[in-house]
């Protein structure tokens, strides 16, 4: 029996980038001697990340569409036109026997050209709200992979499967150990708060977290706190927290965030849908704080769809008051009986096996 052929394609950004990986992962550990080729935009952050996870990347010529009208329509399209043009060349050679797209303008040309080399596709969703690309492609699609319920509106309900996010395995496998606290200078006796801006950190957050340390001097024996505050802010966060003495860890980025998920009891955090699958998958109650500028207002979406099953708590960014903030912290950490509620949740909403689930059913149809 031949190797199944597979084509995976999603860039620009991280969030697009890292569920294509997963996918690929994934199919790897289930069928090691698949043949896997990613497909994306040359000199985009894919054409690194991707061979350095040990894939092979072809690439193309790919730009962003201008989302009003403007003279720069032109040279995005004849780069879109050249894109699907080297994406069918890609496609006749490789051969493959589904194409997936996990999103972003670059899954655009590559699925469009399996649809016209009669290639079955399937995409992925990260968000509760649907990107652009995978909504235009959602008519040729086989399968429409979902991390949450809300984006199964733009879909025809035959392809739906709602299976979460491909996150990594280690996010869940990591269990909670004395030795993580010890590791990091807390006390296993405490609460765990994680806040988090994602991975440049989110400044808005850390003025908040500043400005609520005052007010949550009380809670200074129960808590602690571990901050990622993005390069910009750790000397001033740094700082905050040791005039108010809390037990606490600051750090711009942490490389193992599977160790601080594994001890966190409360975050604060964006919502962006792989933080969102994350968070979940670990069952940890959430304070989210969406990034009201996201396009398509991804986030507030992914927010309160986590808010309507009971596993979070949404605070408007620029609507919130401090004592807001402090209210439900508070709350969290002191009300064993919510914070148990908002735990158990967050795990029936949570999709750990997302990754396992998505290649499974790729291999059943390809």
């Amino acid at each position: 029996m031949k190797n199944r052929r597979i084509v995976i394609s999603g860039g620009g950004t991280g969030g697009h980038i890292y569920p294509a990986i997963g996918i690929a992962q994934a199919l790897r550990r289930l069928e090691p001697g698949i043949d896997i080729t990613f497909i994306g935009g040359e000199n985009r952050l894919e054409a690194t990340l991707v061979p350095k996870h040990g894939f092979p990347f072809l690439p193309i010529t790919v730009a962003g569409f201008p989302r009003r009208i403007t003279l720069q329509w032109v040279p995005v399209l004849w780069k879109a036109f050249r894109g699907v043009l080297q994406s069918l060349r890609h496609i006749k050679t490789l051969k493959p026997d589904v194409a997936i797209g996990t999103g972003g303008y670059v899954s655009g040309p590559v699925l469009f050209a399996g649809v016209l080399r009669k290639v079955p596709i399937a995409v992925q969703e990260q968000n509760a709200s649907v990107g652009v690309t995978n909504a235009i492609l959602a008519r040729w699609a086989k399968a429409a992979y979902l991390a949450l319920a809300p984006a199964a509106a733009k879909f025809p309900q035959e392809i739906v499967k709602v299976t979460g996010n491909p996150i990594r395995p280690a996010i869940t496998a990591y269990e909670r150990t004395e030795a993580t606290y010890e590791k990091y200078d807390l006390c296993s006796e405490r609460k765990t708060v994680f806040v988090m801006g994602g991975s440049q950190g989110a400044h808005a957050i850390n003025e908040a977290l500043m400005m609520a340390l005052p007010p949550l001097t009380p809670l200074r024996e129960r808590i602690q706190i571990v901050h990622q505050t993005g390069e910009a802010d750790a000397e001033v966060v740094k700082a905050a927290y040791a005039e108010t003495g809390f037990i606490h860890r600051v750090q711009p980025f942490f490389d193992t965030v599977e160790e601080i998920y594994s001890i966190a009891d409360v975050m604060v955090c964006r919502a962006g849908g792989m933080t969102v699958s994350e968070v979940t998958a670990c069952g940890i109650p959430a304070i989210l704080i969406p990034l009201p500028a996201q396009t398509g207002n991804n986030q507030v979406l992914n927010a309160q769809t986590v808010a309507d099953a009971g596993a979070a708590i949404v605070l408007e960014q620029g609507a919130f008051t401090i004592d807001e903030l402090v209210k439900h912290l508070t709350q969290l950490t002191t009300d064993e009986k919510v914070h148990q509620q908002m735990v158990t949740a967050s795990r029936a909403i949570g999709k750990p096996n997302a990754s396992e689930d998505i290649a499974k059913a790729i291999l059943f149809f390809c």
